[in-house]
């Protein structure tokens, strides 16, 4: 496996759970925003793996701001002949000829700093990027739309629930961290006055924390700078007291949840995309270390405050079980371990 590459088992777990749905897709092409980033990377993969296996004939156009940059971190995929590479920027790109009955609107700002540095120009990257790219489905033949929203389009976690369902919204509107949420839910609310107006049937995924090859280890995801800090030799830093409580789906399900959304999903229900078992931080920063290194040292750079409630981000995913028969396939180490070993590229 070469280094860039996704692990074959990984790509075949995608397919297994998803090979009846893949006939849709024979002979169309796909659309896809933020094909460069962390989701988009796996979908483009999977898309890749599925039509070479189950020979679709299909093609996917990755709409991306530098194609150069693509073809160098991913030359396998830029290379692929089903790969199309349209370059623009999600708020004004021009429009590729032909039919695209499928697309996916990945493209949006997950880095916590730069949104907090320039909140105008991420919210306008959201709301602008996906009404764009639902004027652009709407006028090429577009049957189903999925959109990646987020669980922060659900404010903070109440205290006494322990897991969010998709029922519940109280958005913080006063902080940076609000710009993010806020253009999430007008998002949402894009696709569904699109749908009203050009039936298109639109698809709403609402994100949540993950783990996997492509996932950044200098971000603002705790499992990332965790997994780089052992690869670096360092100690694990914990910067808070390590109570809050998070859970991670793996990559691979990750896509394999996206591409069921995007075949199957009732239009307009959102359903969470995340995992439903949680740890705290420090007992996220202990897995990682035992998994990779169990003499690692963890330091946590504030003392927990007794008998106070912790932080929650933890979604319920009862809709996507009982709706599209979902389910969690990849345990938390072996999430942990795959990352590394991809980064390490053994």
């Amino acid at each position: 496996m070469a280094h860039g590459q996704l692990d074959r088992r990984d790509l075949e777990l995608v397919l297994r759970y998803t090979s009846n749905d893949w006939n849709v897709v024979r002979g169309q092409r796909v659309f896809l925003t933020g094909g460069t980033g962390f989701f988009g990377c796996w979908l483009v993969e999977s898309f890749c793996h599925a039509n070479r296996a189950l020979e679709l004939g299909a093609g996917m156009t990755i709409l991306t701001r530098n194609p150069k940059a693509f073809a160098r971190k991913c030359p396998h995929l830029a290379a692929d002949t089903a790969v199309t590479l349209l370059e623009g920027d999600v708020r004004s790109f021009d429009f590729p000829a032909g039919e695209f009955r499928y697309v996916i609107h990945g493209a949006t700002e997950t880095s916590a700093r730069k949104g907090a540095e320039d909140p105008l120009n991420l919210r306008s990257t959201i709301v602008e990027g996906t009404r764009r790219t639902l004027e652009f489905a709407s006028s090429h033949g577009t049957e189903a739309f999925l959109l990646t929203s987020s669980g922060a389009v659900y404010g903070k976690q109440p205290d006494e629930m322990t897991h969010v369902p998709e029922t519940y919204a109280a958005l913080d509107q006063s902080n940076s961290a609000g710009v993010y949420a806020e253009g999430k839910r007008v998002a949402e609310e894009l696709c569904g006055a699109y749908r009203g107006e050009f039936g298109i049937g639109c698809k709403i995924a609402r994100c949540w924390a993950f783990c996997g090859p492509h996932l950044p280890l200098n971000e603002h995801f705790a499992i990332g700078n965790f997994i780089g800090d052992i690869l670096a030799g360092r100690p694990i830093q914990i910067r808070g007291d390590g109570t809050p409580r998070r859970s991670y789906l793996y990559a691979a399900d990750l896509v394999t949840w996206l591409w069921t959304m995007l075949f199957r999903a009732p239009d307009m229900v959102p359903i969470n995309v995340g995992s439903e078992r949680d740890v705290s931080i420090l007992e996220l920063a202990q897995i990682v270390a035992d998994t990779l290194r169990p003499e690692t040292e963890i330091r946590v750079a504030q003392e927990a405050v007794p008998g106070a409630t912790p932080a929650r981000y933890v979604p319920s995913v009862d809709r996507a079980r009982e709706l599209l028969g979902l389910e969690e396939w990849t345990p938390l180490d072996e999430s942990i371990w795959r990352t590394a070993e991809w980064w390490t590229g053994r």
